[in-house]
């Protein structure tokens, strides 16, 4: 057992590196780039891009560490047969899930706009989870990887902080899984709701999970 504790909030965890794994979650071109859904939705997308470098340092130490590293994508079917028509009808017509964007069909697999910011690229053999909801188990096979791998301790990264990073420790936690979010590897377009999101997974004693901070975790690794 290769044992490393990591501070936190609300106490410091200790976690055993060889059932820990990194979720990197949606840090797809469509939500970080100029011509994505992000921006079609009326955001400012280089707040998200706030999250790159510390996901980047977060990787290396993983990596070095030999830690499991997952990524997850947000996206379609390209016949749009997977999404909820609630959630293509948002926001202007021309904008919209599947619609023609700069990079290709809006939030649709295979086409640039889905694919990972070119810095935080998976390296060869990482699993990358595409996923058709907020949450990274909704729809996927992502909890029988993890089980597969006895994986215990969860650190979860991403955007934005509210929705899909949210959505996905809520998921984790009902599912048994320790988590700890780094607080400075997640964003969102809106800076009350990256704040009031991690004090929500911190609240009453770590509700949903623990808090931390990109040095924090790999100065334990």
């Amino acid at each position: 057992m290769r044992q490393a504790t990591i501070a936190a909030d609300p106490a410091p965890v200790t976690v055993d590196l060889d059932r820990t794994a990194v979720i990197v979650i949606d840090m797809q071109r469509d939500f970080l780039e100029p011509g994505g859904f992000g921006e079609a939705l009326g955001n400012e997308v280089a707040k998200l891009q706030r999250a790159v470098p510390p996901i980047a340092r977060l990787l290396a130490g993983a990596r070095a560490s030999g830690l499991l590293v997952i990524h997850t994508r947000e996206g379609h079917r390209p016949d749009l047969s997977d999404a909820p028509p609630l959630k293509v009808e948002r926001g202007d017509p021309s904008m919209r899930i599947g619609a023609c964007g700069p990079m290709g069909r809006i939030l649709i697999r295979g086409e640039p706009g889905h694919d990972i910011v070119p810095a935080l690229a998976p390296a060869p053999g990482e699993p990358v989870i595409d996923k058709p909801g907020k949450g990274a188990f909704y729809e996927t096979d992502l909890e029988l990887i993890l089980r597969n791998r006895r994986i215990e301790t969860l650190i979860v990264c991403g955007v934005t902080t509210e929705v899909c990073v949210h959505t996905t420790v809520r998921e984790a936690n009902d599912r048994g899984f320790r988590c700890l979010v780094p607080g400075d590897a997640c964003a969102s377009y809106f800076d009350e709701f990256h704040a009031v999101g991690l004090k929500m997974i911190a609240a009453q004693g770590g509700i949903f999970g623990s808090v931390t901070t990109t040095e924090a975790v790999t100065a334990a690794l």
